[in-house]
């Protein structure tokens, strides 16, 4: 079983910046894609960014150029850093991980971006 905490999440201008951050626990973070996706109000869950074991990245088109994923195999965290938002970025986001060779996927809990004047 993987646990994943979100944090970072809060209310920031447009244009202005956060950065996320999730910490897996439970299994050996190392074997774990990670991924990024987002929902706002009365949409469906979105891909954002995700990272694979290896580091390779895939950004959604929303996202490429703004927002950088990167990974800490020795802190077991996956960030999401997000600069240039704008009020269309607003939505809870949530981390996954998706445990290779077992084929699972699990999910956090959320944490929530308002880009807001």
């Amino acid at each position: 079983q993987v646990q994943l905490v979100e944090s970072g999440g809060g209310l920031v201008q447009p244009g202005g910046s956060l950065r996320l951050s999730c910490v897996a626990s439970g299994n050996r973070f190392s074997n774990n894609a990670m991924g990024w996706y987002r929902q706002a109000p009365g949409k469906q869950r979105e891909l954002v960014a995700t990272i694979t074991t290896g580091g390779t990245t895939n950004y959604a088109a929303s996202a490429k150029g703004r927002f950088t994923i990167s990974r800490d195999n020795a802190k077991n965290t996956v960030y999401l850093q997000m600069n240039s938002l704008k009020p269309e970025d607003t939505a809870l986001y949530y981390c996954n991980a998706f445990v290779v060779g077992l084929n699972r996927l699990y999910w956090g809990q959320g944490t929530q971006v308002t880009v807001s004047s």
